[in-house]
């Protein structure tokens, strides 16, 4: 059985029970870079300070080197006995380098190790998240500059409402994850503070200065209250709650997806590379990245609540529950990730249907509000033209007609303001391009939007806005 940090006060052993339940090594070994590289850094502060001589911490600093390769190379035991990584590294560096291992936790506690480790480690993932953000927002601008002109329908409601612009559309998308990127982008600044040198709670008597291990590692604060810098996880909270947003568009999009490859839509065919086929039958090709993307949000979602939920009873400063943040927060981690990535891949190999797409944008009405409108430029108020509107669409339903199908006499029942010049006014295209309000489906916004969007990514301006030689 390990020896322990804290033999001292015990007079038995620690059950084997207990060893076995309360180590969390399967876990947070995935933070040894992180617990090594915050070790340096506090080595080499206290030689700096004088706690230790430079000699022992050239030791030191090359003992934790050591055992960094010989864990990258897969050659380190890890025994549940000692618990977590910290006792892992700090046992295997007294059997390195013999007794002047036992300084390297001069003026530390493991509270404020584990927080400083879990900084590293978030700061590090946010940074990768944001970097696949990019690369998605990038991929969305591309795929609607190429597709800068295919009709489609909007909807309200899952129901045809109006016609807009496919590339409008994804640029939604590129809007939504644009958002997401600055989420975790602001987020970075609460995570970016140095928790080490708060010791158990209270700070140390020993004369250390964070200053030097913030600039060491990167960090733009140092903790200002050694009882909160311990026991704070608001940024482990916080990047659980940027990862949920995330995941709820990542899920949107992907239902849109389903959506849109199943034979009731046809507007796209996701390639065969991204898609699976049915163990029964033949004909199958199933989207299940998508519907596992959409799956894999409650996955996200339960890391949330289940680390909410960890913390909202907790008095200060550390409590042994909080060991239990680091199981939800690397699978979300892992989640998140494994779902940008697969997204990236997947959208620019999609076949984009286009006349499928425009001749949904033809059926159902969409055009009852641009009759209305017409009518209002005619002078008839809104309200007026609104309901005259809904008596063309009954008396259409009727005859199984669109209303650009009715002849002028038809149109002109409803109101004596009807002229030849509504018939254009009906048609997708004009509709489209008369939404010049900001931010509308205009084309003209549209490609504003894009050259926008590729100057704020850092994409250059090469390519050609149309979609005339586009596979579609």
């Amino acid at each position: 059985m390990a020896e322990k940090p804290w033999d001292g006060r015990f007079s038995e052993k620690t059950d084997r029970s207990v060893e076995l339940f309360t180590a969390s090594i399967d876990v947070d070994k995935r933070l040894y870079s992180q617990d090594i590289e915050g070790s340096i850094a506090h080595c080499r502060m206290l030689a700096k300070q004088g706690i230790i001589s430079e000699e022992e911490a050239s030791t030191l600093i090359e003992g934790l080197s050591a055992i960094q390769r010989e864990i990258q190379r897969g050659h380190f035991e890890f025994d549940p006995a000692l618990e977590d990584i910290h006792m892992h590294i700090e046992t295997r560096l007294s059997h390195e380098i013999g007794k002047t291992a036992q300084k390297l936790h001069t003026a530390r506690s493991r509270n404020d190790q584990v927080a400083l480790d879990t900084r590293l480690y978030v700061r590090e993932q946010t940074r990768a998240v944001i970097a696949l953000l990019v690369t998605l927002q990038q991929v969305l601008v591309r795929l609607a500059e190429t597709h800068i002109d295919i009709v489609m329908p909007g909807y309200t409601h899952l129901q045809r409402a109006q016609p807009v612009l496919l590339s409008h559309h994804l640029m939604a998308y590129t809007e939504m994850f644009r958002r997401d990127e600055a989420r975790f982008t602001d987020s970075l600044k609460r995570t970016n503070v140095l928790p080490l040198g708060s010791a158990a709670l209270a700070g140390t008597t020993y004369p250390i200065d964070r200053r030097y291990v913030a600039e060491q590692l990167g960090f733009q604060e140092v903790a200002a209250n050694s009882i909160d810098a311990v026991s704070d996880r608001d940024f482990v909270l916080e990047f659980l709650s940027d990862a949920a947003i995330c995941m709820v568009h990542l899920s949107r999009l992907s239902e849109e997806l389903v959506l849109w490859s199943s034979m009731e839509f046809g507007f796209i065919e996701i390639a065969d590379a991204f898609a699976t086929g049915s163990s029964i039958m033949p004909q199958k090709k199933n989207p299940d990245v998508a519907e596992l993307i959409r799956g894999k949000t409650g996955r996200v979602f339960g890391a949330m609540i289940a680390v909410f939920t960890l913390m909202k009873s907790l008095p200060l400063a550390y409590n042994r529950d909080m060991q239990e943040d680091k199981p939800q927060l690397f699978d979300a981690v892992d989640t998140l990730k494994a779902c940008l990535g697969i997204t990236v891949r997947m959208l620019p190999a999609i076949r984009f249907r286009k006349e499928r797409m425009r001749e949904a944008a033809t059926r159902g009405f969409l055009n009852a509000t641009d009759f209305a409108d017409y009518l209002t430029t005619k002078g008839m108020p809104f309200r007026e033209a609104h309901a005259c509107a809904g008596k063309a669409v009954a008396y259409a339903l009727g005859r199984n007609k669109e209303l650009d199908e009715l002849s002028l006499d038809e149109l002109k029942s409803f109101s004596s303001l009807v002229a030849e010049d509504v018939y254009p006014v009906l048609q997708p295209e004009k509709m489209i391009d008369r939404r010049m309000s900001e931010g509308g489906t205009a084309e003209a916004n549209v490609r504003r939007a894009i050259a926008e969007a590729k100057s704020r990514l850092g994409m250059a301006q090469t390519l050609e806005n149309s979609s005339a030689d586009a596979p579609v």
